[in-house]
């Protein structure tokens, strides 16, 4: 792979944003984001949404279609899981976005602590509820 791709890939783009951060805002989603790839050694890592307010984009785990996001604001870190309310949440960690009917998320406050076996067996779940669905048209 030559400089220039090997620079521009999604993984490298969230190394990026994480070092870019420099807070515990970094620290907080290069925790998460260790503990999904753990969960789920196929995840697959994108940057998604990039836009003038957002220029490095948003992290973006799939598998068979989106896992979850992880989105930085001043006073948290958000974990947006694209199928969250289909999954089971035994451990609550769900915060978040609770009204809608398909997406949930864990609002990660500076000084929380993260459960990172419960946030792996969310990350289980999603990757389950993604692969179970049916086959989509390419049309």
């Amino acid at each position: 792979m030559s400089g220039a791709a090997a620079e521009d890939t999604p993984s490298r783009a969230i190394d990026a944003k994480i070092e870019a951060l420099g807070d515990w805002r970094g620290r907080t989603l290069a925790r998460v984001r260790a503990i999904i790839r753990a969960a789920d050694p196929d995840v697959v890592e994108a940057v998604k949404w990039r836009k003038p307010s957002n220029p490095s984009g948003v992290p973006v785990w799939e598998h068979e279609g989106i896992l979850c996001t992880g989105e930085t604001y001043k006073d948290k870190v958000k974990l947006t899981f694209a199928r969250g309310a289909a999954l089971a949440d035994p451990a609550s960690l769900f915060n978040s976005s609770l009204e809608g009917n398909t997406r949930r998320a864990i609002d990660i406050r500076e000084g929380n602590e993260i459960d990172g076996e419960a946030l792996a067996a969310l990350v289980r779940a999603a990757v389950a509820a993604n692969v179970s669905r049916p086959a989509r048209s390419k049309s």
